[in-house]
């Protein structure tokens, strides 16, 4: 098997309601992943831009929602301006899967990040934001307080 080819993919076991872990990724995205948010999550179709700082942002097209079960995100722009990248743009037409189910008294959230694999120049830096902001995921279905990128962290 290639395990070039593999894309990234994490599970999350989260002490939270199913409902609270949809909501979070459709209604609450500025909460977790960057305050820096534009744009609308909660419909099919809509669009939304999250920035971090002035060198990097990610917009995405919300292409499936089932309520409390998945959420389909593909990446229709983005620029990732770091000095180590020659490709800036690798992140566009990558899709974000988000896999929600239940158990008796946890939920299970499994991301696979469609097109982030080891043959992106990018993986290891995304990679390990998204361990940063799956933290922070974490942080905010279960206490209602995540750790989002903010303006002021780049000063």
């Amino acid at each position: 098997m290639n395990r070039k080819k593999e894309n990234f993919k994490t599970t999350l076991t989260l002490q939270a309601e199913e409902k609270k872990v949809y909501d979070g990724l459709t209604k609450s995205i500025s909460e977790w992943w960057s305050e820096m948010f534009e744009g609308t999550a909660e419909q099919p179709g809509q669009t939304f831009t999250i920035r971090f700082g002035s060198q990097v942002f990610k917009t995405m097209l919300v292409e499936e929602l089932l309520s409390g079960k998945k959420v389909v995100w593909r990446v229709i722009d983005a620029l990732i301006d770091l000095p180590d990248l020659a490709n800036k743009t690798e992140w566009i037409n990558t899709h974000m899967i988000w896999d929600i189910s239940g158990t008796a008294n946890s939920t299970v959230l499994q991301l696979t990040h469609v097109g982030l694999n080891l043959d992106m120049e990018c993986y290891h830096v995304c990679v390990a934001g998204w361990q940063s902001f799956l933290y922070s995921f974490e942080k905010f279905v279960t206490t209602g307080l995540g750790t989002p990128f903010r303006l002021s962290d780049t000063s």
